[in-house]
Parts: structure tokens; C-alpha cells; sequence
């Protein structure tokens, strides 16, 4: 009997699909630690908030993009 795994999304994956989400008027800024990182996604002119430090860049990404993100309809 099969089983169907999905595959792990690769980090470029994952990168580009968060980067997908934001919309071009938006602001990324990234900031690289002493082995961690954290980034903010908000949109221009904003405050937003800021992630908490990750191990790598795209999962500060996508949790700044969770914190930030318009709500869905």
C-alpha cells in the first residue's frame, strides 16, 4: 500500500512564496544578527511589527508577513 508524502518546500520555495504574497508597494526590511534573524513586512508609511528572531531569514519572513498581513476576506 502507497503512501502520498507531500514534499518539504525547499527555503528558495519558501522565499518565493512569501515574497509572492507581499504586495509590490510594501516595505521588506531584514536584519541579520549573530546567527539569527528577524524582518518586517508592512506596508509603506506603516508602523508594522517586527518578527522575533529567527534561525533563518525565511522563517523571519514569513513571520513578519503573519504579523503584518491585511486580513482575509
Amino acid at each position: 500500500m502507497g503512501h502520498n508524502y507531500a514534499k518539504p518546500a525547499t527555503p528558495a520555495q519558501r522565499l518565493e512564496r512569501v515574497l509572492g504574497r507581499v504586495p509590490e508597494d510594501w516595505e521588506v526590511q531584514i536584519e541579520r544578527g549573530a546567527g539569527s534573524w528577524r524582518a518586517l513586512v508592512r506596508p509603506a508609511g506603516t508602523e508594522g511589527t517586527w518578527s522575533e528572531t529567527s534561525m533563518t531569514m525565511v522563517e523571519a519572513l514569513e513571520s513578519a508577513w503573519r504579523l503584518n498581513r491585511p486580513p482575509s476576506s
